[in-house]
């Protein structure tokens, strides 16, 4: 197996190598903080580590002392666990379509916290006699807490996996192996830790229950810390949890997207979702120009804000904020961001594409990026479109709709106009609106 690996070529070949083992290890965990995303990451996973020795070192006496079952009885509920984090993982990849979902890991995380808790009360009283795995699962007095075990490690594989793909995609190609590696150090240091905290709670006196509830308990105080530091978690949950509930969004074309650089999407506007329709759908964090009221309104302004959104207002109304837009707008593209901007200036109140502005000459003429066209299919007629008069405050019509997201070849800064480009949009919409 080691034979057929392909070569890869070392990505920093001059780095050299200290052989103080202390200094190299503080050096690379230093350096892992330096990206606050991949830091609180490798925290967040140091974390499940910690609550999985837990797990780990009870479950053998859990199943013995407080389930009064055999070593089969220990081993059944290690693969009902074991079993979930392998369905959870597998499941990352079709509810995430094939890119770093992080909306998954407060799911993930909640998921632990609930089905950690029910355990403690799923747990039944201790068994008279030892009992071995047939017997135990004979009993329907136990199924409750086997879906627990399931569950928590379904929950686990959600929470883990996003958390590992970030690690790797936002960490340098120079860094990604120190990154790891700093992953492990703290693993290791918070599973040492765990072993200490569950050996003071048996000293005194605490219950392998309760021990296993206080660690559920834990995890909802660091989770809520955790995404209190770095609210994007939370602003991903929520996009996910909208496009997965309102909406069946097919892609088209989506590949058209460069993987790396900077970029300009440009899309119909049909409705207040749209912005949180593309941001579930594409593998880049994407900074939104838009409106500034709808910058402001009250749920889907968290969303915008923690997605570092761009606000813009008309000229006539706010010259100043206008140009603030236009300067944040080339800082992101210099960087190398994914902007996206929807060149009507307003949400459509007849389902048709409205003249473009020309705002996005202006952006690719400051800074020569390619243009990538898109068009959104489907939006007209919800709850969150005009096609009922104000938006969102008639009665939904319809649930669950079947919607599109298409994207064109990208164009060279060099043949962009807004006219080509609602050409371009209104071709690939179609009459779908």
């Amino acid at each position: 197996a080691a034979r057929a690996m392909p070569p890869a070529a070392p990505t920093a070949a001059a780095l050299p190598i200290d052989w103080n083992f202390a200094r190299q290890t503080w050096g690379i965990v230093r350096h892992a903080k330096q990206s606050r995303p991949v830091w609180l990451s490798l925290l967040g996973i140091s974390w499940f580590w910690f609550l999985g020795a837990i797990y780990l070192s009870k479950l053998p006496t859990y199943a013995s002392d407080v389930l009064g079952g055999d070593a089969t009885v220990y081993t059944l509920l290690m693969t009902l666990f074991s079993l979930g984090v392998g369905t959870g993982s597998m499941l990352c990849e079709r509810l995430s379509g094939r890119k770093v979902e992080l909306g998954l890991v407060p799911f993930g995380s909640l998921g632990l916290c609930l089905f950690g808790i029910d355990l403690y009360f799923a747990t039944p009283p201790q068994a008279a006699a030892t009992l071995d795995w047939l017997a135990f699962i004979a009993d329907a007095g136990n199924w409750r807490l086997m879906a627990d075990f399931a569950l928590i490690g379904v929950f686990g594989g959600f929470y883990i996996v996003p958390l590992y793909a970030l690690v790797q995609s936002r960490s340098a190609p120079e860094f990604r192996s120190r990154a790891i590696a700093a992953n492990n150090i703290l693993n290791s240091l918070f599973m040492v830790v765990s072993a200490a905290f569950a050996a003071v709670l048996a000293a005194g006196g605490v219950s392998i229950s309760t021990v296993l509830l206080i660690a559920a308990l834990l995890n909802l105080v660091v989770a809520a810390y955790i995404y209190s530091l770095l609210p994007e978690f939370l602003m991903r949950f929520v996009i996910w949890l909208l496009t997965h509930t309102l909406y069946r969004v097919r892609h088209h074309g989506l590949e058209q997207i460069p993987e790396h650089g900077p970029c300009v999407l440009v899309c119909n506007h049909v409705s207040f979702m749209d912005a949180l329709i593309l941001a579930g759908a594409v593998r880049r964090p994407i900074r939104f120009v838009m409106d500034h009221h709808i910058f402001r309104t009250p749920l889907l302004g968290f969303v915008f804000r923690t997605a570092r959104a761009i606000p813009i207002a008309p000229a006539k109304e706010d010259p100043h904020a206008k140009a603030r837009a236009f300067d944040e707008v080339a800082a992101a593209l210099a960087a190398g961001e994914v902007v996206c901007i929807f060149p009507e200036g307003k949400l459509t109140h007849d389902g048709e594409i409205s003249l473009f502005k020309l705002g996005i000459e202006e952006i690719v003429a400051r800074t020569p990026v390619p243009v990538v066209p898109m068009a959104l299919c489907g939006m007209w007629g919800s709850f969150f479109s005009r096609r009922y008069g104000k938006a969102m405050l008639s009665w939904p019509r319809r649930f669950w709709s079947r919607i599109a997201l298409k994207a064109a070849p990208a164009l060279a800064a060099s043949e962009v106009s807004a006219a080509a480009l609602q050409q371009t949009v209104s071709e690939l919409r179609g009459d779908w609106r």
